[in-house]
């Protein structure tokens, strides 16, 4: 009896241990089902990951003008001072501060009285001596009659002789004179020595003012045309002088604000050194400030139109990447990826760079949203000519400015 039972638990135990066993494996194969499942589906998810989305730009042929750029002060054509030359009283001023006035026009006016008074002095010993120069020269000639006649002695005649030369040099003198009381009295009217224009009164009528003064009466400044000195790098010396060697050098001035062209002039001159404490060369240029836009002691900046390159590959700055090989840009290629791809550059104007090596025309560069890249990356342009439009736009662009640049300065 007891054998029986014995076998009956065996028997129990044994199909327990056998659903448990099958239970353990049916456990298994789920889990791993669902981990081989949940598996594909990231790998599903990573191969259908969306594109990103860029804008880009075709990389093309333009003639590009190169352009030097320095900083410059506006400095009147010509600056006078207006001194009096003589002493007196100032009893007119006959400008208004601020007036434009024409190289001959009166200033102001010097008490003239003594002067004059001065002048007709001396008019009047002039008119003594060249009386008393008459009547030697007659003593002289009848002297001269008698002497062969034993009628005047030689000494009397070397006398009358010397006596003339004495009043003719005397004549002289007083004329000297008259000439200088003259031009003394001239200077009581006080002309503009240029064209230009006047500033602030520094003396007012009544005022006693002396040649020796050094605060002068006004100032005025020729303001057309008008002159900008500014500096370039000492390494553009070359490249400038070239530019003014083959012709006429235009230079813009541009405003503080970068963009705003205030006048169009030209080159005038390089100085004749180079500033040694900052490595730069001084350039003079003239513009005709016909606006008057341009004011002496004004900043501005000086654009030199250098040289134009010609059919040079450009695309825009922006495309620009920098990493730790140098300047790259992620080119688009014709699967939807990108590459980066390293870039020889040259000049960069009116918001395009210059490529001197990597990149060949028609291929697209990516504009926008790089941070997003990486190398094998897929890209989605946005609009369907988006790259050729944006190239299109920078081409036009290009060309406009070379276009200026050829034409030169209105009106030249």
């Amino acid at each position: 009896m007891n054998g029986g039972l014995e076998s009956m638990r065996a028997v129990a135990m044994s199909r327990t241990r056998l659903i448990m066993l099958v239970a353990g494996v049916l456990v298994i194969v789920l889990v791993a089902r669902l981990l081989s499942g949940g598996h594909a589906r990231t790998l599903a998810a990573g191969h259908a990951s969306p594109a990103i989305a860029v804008d880009a730009a075709s990389a093309a042929r333009h003639d590009v003008p190169i352009y030097l750029d320095g900083l410059g002060t506006v400095q009147a054509f010509y600056t006078v001072k207006i001194n009096s030359r003589v002493d007196g009283e100032l009893v007119k001023v006959a400008f208004t501060e601020g007036q434009t006035l024409k190289k001959g026009q009166l200033l102001a006016q010097i008490d003239p009285r003594p002067y004059q008074a001065a002048l007709d002095q001396a008019r009047a010993t002039l008119a003594k001596d060249q009386a008393q120069l008459g009547n030697a020269r007659e003593d002289f000639k009848r002297y001269s009659e008698l002497a062969p006649q034993d009628l005047a002695s030689k000494q009397t005649v070397d006398t009358s002789r010397a006596l003339v030369a004495q009043m003719q040099a005397q004549v002289q003198a007083d004329e000297a004179q008259v000439e200088s009381a003259r031009t003394q009295l001239g200077y009581t009217s006080i002309t503009a020595p240029i064209n230009g224009r006047t500033g602030i009164r520094l003396v007012d009528p009544g005022n006693i003012v002396h040649a020796s003064d050094t605060g002068g009466i006004v100032v005025m400044t020729q303001l057309q045309p008008i002159a900008v000195i500014f500096t370039l790098p000492e390494r553009s010396l070359t490249e400038m002088a070239q530019a003014m060697a083959r012709g006429t050098v235009s230079v813009s001035a541009i405003g503080p604000n970068g963009h705003t062209e205030l006048d169009h002039g030209t080159a005038q001159l390089i100085d004749n050194q180079i500033d040694q404490t900052t490595g730069t060369i001084r350039v003079k240029a003239v513009f005709p400030n016909d606006r008057q836009l341009l004011w002496p002691g004004e900043f501005v900046t000086a654009r030199v139109l250098a040289r134009t390159q010609r059919q040079a590959i450009t695309i825009p700055a922006t495309a620009l990447q920098r990493g730790p090989e140098g300047v790259f840009a992620y080119v688009i290629r014709r699967d939807l990826t990108v590459e980066p791809r390293p870039l020889s550059i040259g000049p960069e104007t009116g918001g395009s760079v210059v490529v001197d090596a990597g990149l060949e025309p028609g291929e697209q560069v990516v504009v926008s949203n790089q941070y997003r890249l990486q190398p094998g990356a897929h890209v989605r342009v946005n609009g369907a000519a988006s790259g050729p439009a944006v190239a299109k736009d920078v081409a036009g662009a290009g060309g406009a400015a070379a276009n200026a640049a050829a034409k030169g300065p209105a009106g030249s």
